[in-house]
């Protein structure tokens, strides 16, 4: 699929990790601007010309003077000049130059990194608050769980049948971040709630979630588990999910009961890996746990419909007059399609 391309962005550096220790540790203090700017109450960062960053980043990235050259549209004496007063600015030598060839010092080599890191930001904020300036692109917005478990490995699919699409897949774990994020279609767990811009976005619900308490076997049967009161013996496994323990107890009218253990995690996923290296019993669905119930490494203890509850968890969230297009009508059909393959209810009511 040479036309076809995905990325999958988590709040974290693309670039191999969080840097943030990485910059608390290498970054000198920030310098203070003019003292007017003091005056005046204003703590500004002291910034190199960005001339000279550009030219150091595109020479550091290539290894040579002369490619970075060949990029920006100078000459090689021009990047050679904006390094010298880069470093001038820093007071210290960027680059070693011997016999016409230069390669980076220590020094030289933390701050390529950094900038490499600070222009991929510059980069993403971009993309996040004007994506329609990727030609070509499809941004998808989901929240971490369900791009992971399951919109992720399906997307192969896709691209499959649509070559010159180009799917940006970003995940938000809030909706704060999804009143502030900028996408095509979004796929949200709950309901986006109503505030600035809710007027530009079309939403509606998009899938029932039946959750069931879930399990390894080998737990269900060193616990007996035969009904939900003899989850008073089990370790509850707690996540961000639309039904809390307390009221799916009360739905399935097993009352109040004060388990064993309980274990807080913020992710489905971490829950569903915790469920089934055996150290308890999550609440949670086959639209995220299918794949370990088809391979038996969880189990549903209470069978299926007597201790199911079903609610709309997932909405679909257009955003209407940003950007329109084949691209966006290809992926909903698309979405349609894969949520009734994997034998999912679709919810088409109007919200």
């Amino acid at each position: 699929m040479p036309c076809s391309a995905v990325t999958l962005i988590d709040n974290v550096d693309r670039y191999g990790g969080d840097r943030m220790g990485a910059r608390a540790k290498n970054s000198a203090p920030a310098q203070t601007g003019s003292p007017a700017a003091a005056g005046a109450g204003l703590d500004r960062p002291r910034l190199p010309p960005l001339k000279a960053l550009l030219a150091f980043e595109a020479a550091s990235r290539h290894g040579s003077f002369s490619q970075g050259a060949e990029e920006l549209g100078v000459t090689p004496s021009a990047v050679s000049h904006q390094i010298q007063q880069l470093e001038e600015f820093l007071g210290v030598p960027l680059f070693q130059r011997h016999a016409g060839r230069a390669m980076l010092t220590a020094a030289g080599s933390t701050y390529a990194r950094e900038i490499e890191h600070a222009m991929a930001v510059i980069a993403e904020a971009t993309t996040r608050v004007a994506p329609q300036s990727q030609s070509g692109h499809l941004v998808i917005a989901a929240s971490p769980s369900f791009a992971a478990k399951w919109l992720q490995p399906r997307l192969p699919d896709f691209l499959r049948a649509n070559p010159d699409v180009r799917v940006r897949l970003s995940t938000m774990t809030s909706h704060n971040e999804f009143q502030n994020s900028r996408f095509d279609i979004a796929i949200t767990y709950g309901a986006p709630p109503a505030g600035p811009g809710a007027s530009q976005r079309h939403v509606e619900p998009l899938l029932v979630e039946r959750l069931r308490p879930l399990c390894s076997p080998v737990l269900a049967a060193a616990l007996d588990l035969k009904t939900p009161k003899d989850l008073a013996r089990a370790t509850l496994i707690h996540s961000v999910n639309a039904l809390t323990w307390v009221d799916y107890l009360r739905r399935v009218g097993a009352g109040e009961l004060r388990p064993s253990h309980e274990l807080w995690l913020d992710r489905s996923t971490m829950a569903i890996d915790a469920a089934v290296d055996g150290l308890g019993v999550v609440l949670e669905s086959e639209i995220l746990a299918a794949g370990e119930l088809r391979d038996g490494r969880l189990v549903a203890p209470f069978g299926e419909d007597a201790h199911t509850v079903e609610t709309t968890s997932y909405f679909l969230v257009r955003s209407t007059g940003f950007r329109s297009g084949t691209r966006i009508a290809a992926f909903e059909k698309w979405l349609r399609v894969a949520i009734a393959t994997a034998n999912l209810t679709i919810k088409t009511s109007s919200r």
